[in-house]
């Protein structure tokens, strides 16, 4: 179910990236601290076109699994100060310059058509090549479909707008995600507590 759940969410993406608001905030700062909306418009559309480009490269010859994917990237628990989190957002920030809203928008759109057919065509058994290491296609979609939900969400607070409806196998994916990043970073008893018990929970279960 996660390969409709990637088209839908990337659908629900394109709509915001075609919102004209954003044009008129394309250089403001975005909600999310050192990331201008453009910027962040960029890294948004990244989870889509960079997937075509993944998915067209020959596969990769073993797979980790998605818990050890996220654990074994520095940006994940080094903070936004950090070199890898710096490099993230300056990457997003150039390529904006050499776009508009526009384009950028078209570029998803045509992303969009082409994975349409490939998404849904791909083995199960088939390897993303990541560089360090590969993930099985459908979690790597899985990993797409988290980053879709969460800037989704960064993009529409950073225009003004109501975060767009998510289909709910996307939310549901990115939950159970989020959730056992939370765990591996704070232990399962913390995320238990800010769950279920609020006298003892801690100030911060955050997976990212």
């Amino acid at each position: 179910m996660i390969r409709p759940a990637f088209l839908d969410a990337a659908e629900a993406a394109l709509a915001l990236l075609r919102n004209p608001i954003l044009a008129e905030q394309w250089s403001s700062p975005s909600a999310l601290p050192d990331f201008s909306t453009g910027g962040l418009a960029r890294h948004l559309a990244n989870q889509v076109t960079q997937t075509v480009t993944l998915l067209a490269a020959p596969p990769g010859k073993s797979a980790i699994s998605v818990l050890e994917h996220f654990t074994g990237n520095a940006w994940v628990t080094s903070g936004m100060d950090s070199a890898d989190n710096i490099d993230i957002r300056r990457r997003s920030e150039q390529t904006a310059t050499a776009t508009s809203p526009r384009e950028l928008a078209d570029a998803v759109d045509t992303a969009l058509t082409d994975l349409g057919a490939t998404v849904t065509a791909q083995p199960p058994d088939r390897i993303v090549d990541l560089g360090d290491w590969g993930l099985e296609v459908d979690d790597f979609l899985l990993t797409r479909v988290m980053e879709l939900v969460v800037h989704t969400d960064d993009l529409a607070v950073s225009l003004g707008l109501p975060t767009p409806p998510m289909p709910q196998t996307a939310t549901e994916a990115t939950i159970q995600l989020l959730s056992s990043l939370a765990a591996w970073r704070h232990g399962s008893l913390n995320v238990i507590r800010a769950l279920a018990r609020q006298e003892r929970a801690p100030t911060s279960i955050s997976a990212l």
